[in-house]
Formats: C-alpha cells, sequence, structure tokens
C-alpha cells in the first residue's frame, strides 16, 4: 500500500498545513504550476516527490520535472500533467497521451477548481487536487490524499487548508 499526497498550483507557496496532512503518506506529487525550485526541493526533502511543470514554471523546474510523467503506483498506471482538462474536455495534447495508453489514473491542476470523476470512455480515474497556493481565482486552498493497494485507489480524502486569502 501506498499513501499519496495530491497537490497543485502552490505557485511557489507551500501552506504549512501541507505538512501536517502530508505526514503519514508515502509519496507527494505535485500537478503542476510549482513556482519555485524551493517548492520541490522543501517537499523533497519531506518525501518522496514526483511532479510536472505547469504554464508559470520556468527553466530550472522545466529541467527538474518533465511537462508528462506516466509511471506505476503499486499496480495502477498513473498519468500526471498540469493542462490536462477534464472528462469529456481533454486538452489535445493530453487526450492524445491519454489515447496512446489509457492510464487507470488521470491527474492534472491548472483550473484551481477540485475534481475527482471517473471517464468513462477511457476507464480512468481523473482527479485535480485544486489549488493550495495563494495565487488565482480559487475561494479555498485544497489537497487530495488517498491509498493505492495493488490497483485498487482508495481512501481518497478531500482536504481544505482554508481560505485563500
Amino acid at each position: 500500500m501506498k499513501r499519496i499526497g495530491l497537490l497543485s498550483d502552490t505557485h511557489g507557496f507551500i501552506d504549512p498545513k501541507i505538512y501536517d496532512y502530508f505526514k503519514d503518506v508515502d509519496e507527494i506529487w505535485h500537478a503542476g504550476d510549482i513556482g519555485t525550485i524551493e517548492v520541490i526541493d522543501e517537499l523533497r526533502k519531506f518525501k518522496p516527490f514526483r511532479g510536472v511543470y505547469g504554464n508559470i514554471d520556468d527553466y530550472s523546474i522545466r529541467k527538474e520535472v518533465p511537462e508528462f510523467n506516466r509511471f506505476n503506483c503499486e499496480d495502477v498506471e498513473v498519468l500526471i500533467t498540469h493542462i490536462g482538462g477534464r472528462p469529456g474536455k481533454f486538452i489535445p495534447t493530453a487526450l492524445a497521451e491519454i489515447k496512446r495508453k489509457p492510464p487507470k489514473l488521470f491527474i492534472c491542476g491548472h483550473s484551481h477548481i477540485l475534481l475527482v470523476k471517473m471517464d468513462a470512455q477511457f476507464n480512468m480515474l481523473c482527479m485535480n487536487p485544486g489549488a493550495c497556493g495563494y495565487k488565482g481565482f480559487h475561494a479555498v486552498k485544497t489537497l487530495l490524499r488517498f491509498s493505492i493497494t495493488g490497483d485498487r485507489i482508495h481512501d481518497l480524502e478531500a482536504i481544505e487548508l482554508g481560505k485563500r486569502v
């Protein structure tokens, strides 16, 4: 079993509450718009880290993490990118990557809107953790926390860190 902490759109800010909510996770996954290389460094010091770059991320972050990150966690194939869309409305680059080999779990950020939804067409679970930084239009900072055991994704929790202000 692996416990995962999922976040996105930090825009250079790590809310200290993240450390409390992610203290028992095995890995932290970041769905882009990291903001600064220091965010990656701090999260790597805390837990094993996987991520992707987002549209606001500069060359230093793009050297550290890819645009698309495809890997297996337990028996679940995972695909993470920053700008992906949502079931029924994937952006063309994400759709091409999904069609190439549909993952069991597709993760993206960018919208600042928390969403967890099954995609029936590709038989995959789609997750967007919303945004946990202070920049953007979201009213509440959010994260996701879940577990993967074998080929099961379970114990999903949507976490609110408080108002964005």
